[in-house]
């Protein structure tokens, strides 16, 4: 089953910020290692479902030319567009996620601490259209815990395991350690390598 709706409104309805992403220090590091594992300097257009309260969302802001962070719960995206008031190239918006979805193309789609929240076919679902919605060269980035919880259905290893299967994303770096998997998947063009950074500045 997914996660219900519920669960995310009453943690929210007792905290503005429930989990403590942008106090402790377990989520500045990930942040910091999600942010340093993009392969571009640089991206034109990116997406970003499950943004909470905002605080990677700020991070991401200064790499990206646009921006649409979302999530499910109305206070989460109130709480984020408050941090990012005055970044007019970062749009927030509510959105349920798979279920809607953005009719737009990026050249990055970020899902973090997202994906463990929802079954096999809807986890499944969700990555298709993350990767149909890349543009050719683009690149997927997850990162999600791997401790058991009551109200995950897997963990950051059983998802990175499962976008390695993904016939049209190539894996660009993988980070692993005993509390979370970091992941860069890129849209196969053409069936060439990965543009790794050293490759798209033709050092390699």
């Amino acid at each position: 089953m997914n996660t219900p709706a519920a669960y995310f409104e009453d943690q929210y309805a007792g905290a503005t910020d429930p989990w403590h992403l942008a106090d402790r220090w377990y989520d500045r590091r990930k942040y910091g290692l999600t942010i340093a594992a993009l392969p571009r300097p640089r991206y034109e257009r990116a997406f970003e479902p499950g943004c909470s309260v905002g605080v990677l969302t700020t991070l991401l802001a200064a790499r990206c030319d646009r921006l649409l962070s979302t999530d499910r719960v109305a206070s989460a995206v109130a709480t984020t567009a408050r941090r990012t008031h005055g970044t007019d190239h970062v749009t927030v918006r509510q959105m349920t996620v798979p279920d809607e979805w953005p009719d737009e193309r990026f050249d990055l789609v970020v899902l973090s601490e997202l994906l463990y929240y929802f079954d096999d076919s809807t986890r499944a679902r969700l990555l298709r259209q993350a990767t149909e919605s890349l543009t050719p060269g683009g690149h997927l980035v997850t990162a999600h815990w791997n401790h058991s919880v009551a109200e995950h259905a897997c963990t950051g290893r059983d998802i990175a395991a499962q976008v390695d299967a993904l016939p049209d994303l190539k894996r660009l770096a993988r980070y692993d350690d005993p509390d979370f998997t970091l992941t860069v998947h890129e849209h196969g063009q053409e069936g060439g390598p990965v543009l790794s950074p050293a490759r798209a500045e033709g050092l390699a």
